[in-house]
């Protein structure tokens, strides 16, 4: 099949979505005839070479785009460049007479940004695509002043009802995937052809299992992530500070702009020898961290996806997650506790209660953690990503047929 993908980051040294597409490139490359239209970092490696034998079409990112690292991931101010090039190159490829069977746009999952490739006549699938979560209003004080480029965020549900360009991109085209049920919710005011969920990344396969059955000593909780007050780490602390009786530990990896604040509460609370704050790590240290724990906590309420939760479950750990967003859709209760996110003293609270009675009932943790590993290895494999991909490719090819469908896996 001849697929135009559409990436405006695709980098395998990259982190974040950048990497995200590269595997997406990556691997649709070696099933079809793959077209790449994306653009590079000044200092890194160009797709073409990461991707040889790929039909890569790149430009170079515009000088300083990537100088602030939140700012350019919120707003890509180096969208729009590549939207008008993409789409002068495809009208041109159309005029010589090239055709391509379907168009894929994976990046960027923040569902603001039209396609180049909307209305064109090419079959288009979107996504998987998210984003646009707001924080819940109890939660909102406490997370101290918003940059003015964080609060256009408020712009989205607005966009996504009046801007002519972006309705477009979503109601031409033949499927919209989303990271989990409140896209759709999101985009229930438009008229969507077709609407599947699932995550927007994965992992490439599941370590050996992980014995924890004889461990002695306390029960270690893992937090992974970016440490801001919306990953729900504050909330965590304020947990430990309730189950004061239980032999526990928290280790801390990540680091943010809410380190401090989240370094104060644990010395507030007296818990300076049950919490240890490891800052960034190499990858490779992030996999001893998994082995050694023996329950994931990552209560963030504002996560469109979370990938540190779907590599917790592949090393096997019971998960503590908050219910909206990604990590509640790529979990069930068989392997985690999924917990509302109404106030600060009620998921922390929910927290203490998850945990208490994960440390209590050893069997329970294992049985849990076995029932993760084993979704990972069913459910969140990206070999799994492809297939429904390439099967979605399939449908979209054929002539469109029938009216708005939608499914859920």
């Amino acid at each position: 099949m001849k697929v135009l993908m559409i990436a405006p980051a695709c980098d395998g040294e990259d982190i974040g979505e950048a990497w995200v597409a590269f595997q997406w490139a990556r691997m649709l490359s070696e099933e079809h005839d793959l077209t790449l239209l994306t653009t590079f970092k000044r200092g890194h490696t160009p797709s073409a070479q990461q991707l040889p034998g790929v039909r890569v079409i790149e430009w170079e990112e515009p000088p300083g785009v990537g100088r602030f690292e939140r700012l350019n991931s919120l707003m890509q101010p180096g969208y729009l460049p590549f939207y008008v090039r993409a789409q002068r190159w495809i009208r041109r490829r159309q005029a010589a007479g090239e055709q391509f069977d379907v168009a894929h746009q994976p990046v960027p999952v923040a569902m603001r940004y039209p396609s180049p490739a909307a209305g064109l006549g090419i079959p288009l699938l979107i996504g998987p695509v998210g984003g646009s979560l707001d924080s819940p209003p109890a939660f909102t004080e406490e997370e101290g002043a918003t940059p003015w480029w964080q609060r256009l965020r408020a712009l989205d549900a607005w966009r996504i009802r009046r801007d002519p360009l972006l309705r477009r991109t979503y109601e031409s085209a033949a499927c919209v995937i989303g990271v989990a049920p409140y896209v759709q919710d999101f985009l229930s005011g438009l008229r969507l052809r077709q609407f599947e969920i699932m995550s927007e990344t994965a992992v490439h396969s599941v370590p050996a299992p992980v014995d924890r059955s004889r461990r002695d000593g306390p029960v270690r909780l893992l937090f992974v992530g970016r440490i801001v007050r919306t990953k729900g780490l504050r909330d965590v602390v304020t947990a430990l500070g309730r189950t004061r009786d239980l032999n526990v530990t928290l280790d801390v990896v990540g680091d943010g702009n809410d380190r401090a604040a989240c370094e104060a509460l644990v010395a507030e609370l007296g818990l300076s020898a049950r919490v240890a704050f490891h800052g960034k790590v190499p990858r490779d240290d992030v996999d001893g961290f998994y082995e050694r724990a023996d329950v994931f906590v990552f209560p963030s309420y504002r996560e469109p996806g979370g990938n540190v939760s779907l590599e917790a479950m592949a090393y096997g750990l019971p998960l503590i997650v908050c219910r909206r967003g990604g990590p509640g859709a790529n979990v069930d209760d068989s392997c985690a506790f999924r917990l509302d996110a109404d106030s600060p003293a009620q998921l922390a609270a929910d927290v203490a209660a998850a945990i208490r009675t994960l440390v209590e009932d050893p069997d329970l943790r294992q049985r849990m953690g076995d029932a993760a590993r084993e979704r990972a290895a069913r459910t969140h494999l990206w070999a799994h990503r492809l297939e429904r991909v390439n099967r979605l490719y399939e449908e979209i090819a054929a002539p469109a047929v029938g009216s708005t469908r939608g499914r859920a896996n």
